[in-house]
């Protein structure tokens, strides 16, 4: 199981960096681990309403698996998901 870094994120105004402390995050968790769904029913609401894009396309699988180097946007907020940060241990 594979899950980013919550204190590890950095935010400059509407853009967010996340690196990955694995190799994958689903689209829910990193939605609760950058603070952009206050809960997993949020995040659930926000990826069925159409409200999230992954890569440029909406996505409504809230089980998807994002990689390093995938950008997800959800309202003026983009993500961009990164490689482990060094020396970071897996979850």
């Amino acid at each position: 199981m594979s899950t980013a870094a919550g204190a590890g994120h950095t935010r400059a105004m509407d853009d967010i960096t996340l690196p990955l402390r694995g190799d994958h995050i689903t689209l829910d968790a990193l939605l609760k681990a950058t603070g952009l769904a206050a809960s997993g029913g949020d995040a659930k609401t926000l990826i069925a309403s159409g409200g999230v894009s992954v890569n440029g396309s909406v996505e409504q699988r809230r089980g998807r698996k994002l990689r390093a180097g995938d950008r997800v946007q959800c309202g003026p907020s983009t993500v961009q998901v990164t490689r482990p940060e060094p020396g970071a241990a897996p979850a």
